[in-house]
């Protein structure tokens, strides 16, 4: 069988039977969707790289003692990991995270319209600027679904893992978003009239 489709389970057995190459392929099979996500957390490539290379050598740790046991859920395991390691940094900083592309480019300075005048352009950065303040007003837990569901791409399952909650947990966690987001949308609305 190649290498690169071992599961992760058999690429770990093996690393911890001294085979470095099984912990390459384990990373690099998973290093976008880990480094992506904290990326998207803390909004900077040089902090994102060191939570990452911090993840890594806590992942490498744990196996190493044995301590390992999330058997078939490496790739969650792992992202809980990242997870609690950009908590810590955000406790430290007492920062909020903003959303951003892969490239560092704050995901709403990105979005196109086609045929955009000026006007058009002006409303789009307000909306873009007031949606942005809304998300940040949502409670942190809510606000962590939302950004990890829709800018890491992450499933309901993941999210779960990542965050130590049923999935239902998870699921009603980005209900209440949304609907704390259309309540203040429709706030922000009634105020301008």
């Amino acid at each position: 069988m190649n290498r690169h489709q071992e599961s992760d389970q058999s690429l770990i057995h093996s690393y911890l039977r001294g085979d470095e190459n099984a912990l390459e392929i384990l990373i690099n099979r998973h290093k976008t969707k880990i480094y992506t996500t904290i990326y998207l957390l803390v909004k900077d490539s040089y902090l994102a790289e060191d939570i990452f290379q911090d993840a890594f050598i806590k992942i490498i740790n744990t196996l190493r003692a044995g301590k390992y046991n999330e058997e078939g859920k490496f790739l969650p395991w792992a992202l809980r990991i990242a997870h609690n390691l950009v908590i810590d940094h955000f406790r430290k900083e007492k920062r909020t995270p903003v959303v951003t592309t892969i490239d560092g480019q704050d995901i709403f300075n990105i979005l196109h319209f086609v045929d955009e005048n000026a006007e058009d352009r002006i409303v789009r950065e307000q909306t873009v600027a007031d949606l942005r303040k809304l998300i940040m007003m949502l409670p942190e837990e809510q606000r962590e679904v939302l950004i990890m569901r829709h800018y890491a791409d992450l499933s309901f399952k993941e999210i779960a893992d990542i965050t130590e909650v049923s999935i239902n947990t998870a699921l009603g966690r980005m209900r209440y978003a949304l609907n704390n987001l259309r309540k203040m949308m429709n706030i922000k609305e009634e105020s301008l009239k």
